[in-house]
């Protein structure tokens, strides 16, 4: 594996400061950044609007769980082809192509009113298509874009921008959505899938380790066997791999946010926002804060992780129990330290691990498992709070996360026991051992 001083004294300063210094020396991935940072800031501008329209008009819990469950069933049926696609093609023009697709679909929301409310659910599955190949193509081509003592700067950037974008996009999306209007959102999020597309058609630097007419080019059917046979080799993988899906069982709990902004604490639209927004804050910081907590190597890999699902689970179990919105806020803010900090973790563990001619595979895999077990667990987690009340609800799911955490625990026992990165046979890892440290 080489030496662990050397590649601890190689570090750089990690953190804020290290996250800035990546941005300000390297244009192609800044401009990533940047492409992201306003493509995401449109989609909370939508899931703000949308949400408030559905609630608006129809009265019932459920029919948000179902809005969920269309965009979340299309993105899982999507994300095994969007793997292949971020492996056999271009990656930075498939990511242009997506954004283009949905800016176009985005302005097609302008139809949706209240004898319309039905047209939201096609248009959110179909913005799903596209989605899931840049989704799978972006995290896939950051080892390409930064340099090996960057990546993880680099992912625990990529995870906070989430975090960054759902804070910022969704307290003004509320503020936009309740004073403009839902046609306002809905340009708005047009508009900044073009200026993402803008973004990256400058980056410079290739998205793949190879050139994609250099790569092989396996039928869909053989790239999932090359897949799952990978997967079952590395039980690195596959336990990084089962994170997220389990995750996703409970992370349902999210679309309690406007139900609980809504109908228990009566604070409307600007509710929405604010409560997404401390989702979105926890997620800024749970990325830094979780690799820093797995240590200078990230030898505590495994173990961040496990903890951060029990932070997760603790938290949404405060929320229901929450008095007022005050508390509310604290309680999801503290669930996505632990939500963040698991989600950039697993990634990047991926990212180290998986090779490039596969990555892309990989991470289609990965978000196929966290989407579908999302999609079904909003639809849960709304149905719950139609029948049995959205604090009942929040109970139920923060002991669904609380379970998953022990038995992930209990069944990556044999991987926690070596090092992170070290394979079975103790050869070294695809990636040089000092793109593990962050001081």
């Amino acid at each position: 594996m080489g030496d662990r001083r050397t590649a601890r004294a190689k570090a750089p300063a990690g953190g804020f400061r290290a996250a800035w210094s990546l941005l300000g020396r390297n244009r192609d991935f800044r401009r990533l950044f940047l492409a992201s940072v306003i493509s995401l800031g449109g989609d909370w501008f939508l899931f703000v609007a949308i949400g408030s329209l559905v609630l608006e008009h129809t009265d019932r819990d459920i029919f948000l769980g179902l809005l969920i469950l269309s965009q979340e069933l299309a993105f899982f049926a999507a994300s095994p082809l969007a793997g292949v696609l971020a492996d056999r093609i271009d990656r930075r023009r498939l990511m242009i192509v997506c954004d283009l697709a949905r800016a176009v679909l985005c302005v097609a929301f302008l139809v949706v009113g209240a004898s319309t409310i039905w047209v939201a659910y096609p248009l959110l599955a179909m913005l799903s298509l596209f989605a899931a190949p840049f989704d799978a193509a972006a995290p896939a081509a950051i080892p390409n874009l930064v340099e090996p003592d960057d990546l993880a700067t680099a992912n625990a950037i990529g995870g906070s921008l989430w975090g960054t974008m759902l804070a910022v996009g969704a307290a003004i999306g509320g503020v936009v959505t309740a004073t403009l209007g839902h046609d306002t959102a809905f340009l708005i999020d047009a508009g900044s899938f073009v200026v993402s597309a803008g973004l990256l058609l400058g980056i410079r630097r290739s998205f793949s380790a190879r050139e994609p007419r250099e790569v092989d080019h396996p039928s869909l059917r053989v790239a999932a066997v090359q897949t799952v046979a990978y997967a079952r080799r590395d039980h690195r993988v596959l336990a990084l791999l089962a994170v997220k899906g389990g995750f996703g069982m409970a992370a349902g709990v999210l679309a309690l946010i406007p139900i609980f902004a809504e109908s228990v604490f009566d604070a409307g639209e600007i509710g929405i926002g604010l409560l997404m927004a401390c989702r979105g804050v926890g997620a800024l910081i749970g990325p830094f804060l979780g690799h820093r907590l797995s240590g200078p190597n990230h030898e505590r890999l495994y173990s961040s992780i496990g903890g951060s699902l029990v932070v997760f689970g603790l938290g949404y179990l405060t929320l229901g129990l929450a008095p007022a919105l005050g508390v509310a806020m604290v309680s999801v803010f503290v669930a996505h330290l632990g939500g963040g900090s698991q989600w950039v973790l697993s990634t990047y563990g991926l990212q180290v691990i998986v090779p490039d001619h596969i990555r892309g595979r990989i991470f289609g895999v990965d978000l196929a498992f966290i989407t579908l077990s999302l999609g079904l667990s909003s639809l849960g987690a709304a149905w719950m709070a139609d029948a049995l009340g959205p604090r009942t609800a929040a109970f139920i799911l923060a002991g669904v996360a609380l379970t998953w955490a022990g038995v992930w625990w209990i069944a990556t026992r044999s991987v926690r026991r070596r090092s992170p990165f070290d394979t079975a046979d103790g050869t070294a890892p695809s990636i040089p051992p000092q793109t593990l440290a962050i001081e």
